[in-house]
């Protein structure tokens, strides 16, 4: 070939590379719309990691024991458990947008009136308030997540959202340690603050599209029921991951991590104090979350979600079966940093092992509710076993006990097909074959 065509043919091709290049780039953008929730997640985390290691000890201050206190926790996941069906409906109804900032709202509002509880039982009725505004965010974000994610992209959407509650939460905690001078309902004013400002965000960047768009799309797309989805082996072991990581994550770390760093390291001469270390064990928890956030999300976008689950659940029931036998601070910065880092492997594959099942053409909202459900139960039941574990028997059996929850869903897990069409392409035929869920032999893969 002569030179001259030789160099046209060159360039030719880097010209096919590049629109190639560039096309990719465009197909795996995140959306605008998703980025919006995005933002207004981590405005909530820095609220709810505000308010974390001082609401336990606030409980305490009506007089309560350890139960009572876990009660406090059980009863927000508790209102959440009861109205998620409903949330799931609303979302499907309303459209997302509208729930997710009606859900923030109240929420916000319920931190108001919980800073000025008078009675154990005033805090009681105010923290279940709570928990309806949170499952109607909840479902509602977790549904338009799964909508609106590229299929290409869903774990690293995932981690994107999870990123952001992580971070949040990182700093959150030790703002809240350091808002302990100002008095005790101050954290709480300050989260209400938060919630009305995010549900201001969500208003302004998602409200104001035109209803009738975002309720066309809603209603081209075709309901999957729970009953077909609880069929599918990867959503039933789904369902078992998301009850163990509400137990561990959010009931036991938020109610009885702060009790035993109170217990075990007040008054023996550390730098830090019970409050102080509870809130910096948070933080650091949070910090394991966001790096292993940043790389699970991605790997489970292209060797599948199955892999990066059965990891996370392994090195969370680690790091939270030995909590309760850490002898110094240092021991208990480390296995929280290991819990927190095998939660942030699990937390985005989990959630679009979920998106893999339900897909774009379909309604998510009963699906995702009930997955929430899960999750909920988990964190009503295991404050209050774990609380009453406590107080009878000690801390250690109460987080050997939360490690053994986490391994027996590693070990539902393990058992589990892979949902991550492109992943399974990437293996051999025979085992690939072995890997294909019942849900996508029906519906068939995703398609860009």
């Amino acid at each position: 070939m002569p030179p001259a065509q030789l160099g046209a043919a060159n360039r030719d091709f880097l010209r096919v590379i590049m629109s190639c290049m560039s096309a990719s780039m465009e197909k795996i953008k995140i959306p605008g719309e998703v980025r919006v929730l995005i933002a207004a997640a981590f405005i909530i985390a820095i609220g709810f990691g505000i308010i974390t290691p001082v609401l336990p000890q606030y409980a305490e201050s009506f007089g309560v024991g350890a139960f009572g206190v876990s009660a406090v926790v059980s009863i927000f996941g508790l209102a959440r458990l009861i109205l998620a069906p409903v949330s799931g409906r609303a979302t499907m109804k309303f459209g997302e947008s509208g729930v997710y900032i009606t859900g923030v709202t109240i929420v916000g509002i319920s931190m108001f009136l919980v800073a000025f509880a008078q009675t154990y039982t005033q805090l009681l009725i105010f923290r279940g308030m709570g928990g309806f505004g949170s499952t109607l965010f909840t479902v509602s974000a977790m549904s338009f997540l799964a909508a609106k994610s590229p299929p290409t992209i869903r774990g690293r959407v995932s981690g994107a959202y999870a990123s952001a509650f992580l971070i949040g939460n990182i700093t959150g905690p030790l703002v809240g340690g350091l808002l302990v001078s100002l008095g005790p309902r101050a954290p709480f004013l300050i989260y209400g603050g938060a919630l009305l400002i995010a549900s201001l965000v969500v208003y302004l960047g998602l409200h104001r599209r035109k209803n009738g768009e975002r309720h066309k799309v809603v209603d081209e797309r075709v309901a999957w029921s729970f009953t077909d989805a609880v069929k599918e082996h990867p959503y039933r072991a789904a369902l078992g991951s998301f009850f163990a990581n509400g137990w561990a994550t959010f009931g036991v770390r938020n109610a009885i991590m702060p009790l035993f760093a109170a217990s075990a390291f007040a008054g023996t001469g550390y730098f830090l104090d019970g409050a102080q270390t509870a809130a910096v064990a948070l933080s650091i928890f949070a910090v394991g979350n966001v790096v292993a956030v940043t790389f699970s999300s991605r790997l489970s976008d292209q060797y599948g979600r199955k892999p990066l689950i059965v990891i996370g659940l392994a090195v969370a029931a680690l790091g939270t079966g030995v909590l309760g036998f850490m002898t110094s601070p240092f021991l208990f910065f480390l296995a929280s940093l290991i819990a927190g880092a095998g939660t942030g492997m699990l937390n985005a594959p989990q959630q679009a092992a979920i998106a893999d099942l339900v897909g774009q053409e379909r309604k998510a909202g009963s699906v995702m509710s009930a997955a929430q459900m899960a999750s909920d139960v988990g964190a009503i039941i295991g404050p209050l076993f774990i609380g009453w574990i406590v107080d009878v028997y000690g801390f250690e059996l109460g987080f050997a006990i939360t490690g053994t929850i986490l391994a027996l869903a590693c070990i539902v897990w393990i058992f589990a097909p892979e949902t991550n069409t492109r992943a399974i392409n990437r293996e051999p035929k025979s085992y690939a074959s072995s890997n294909v869920s019942q849900a996508e032999k029906r519906h068939g893969p995703d398609t860009d």
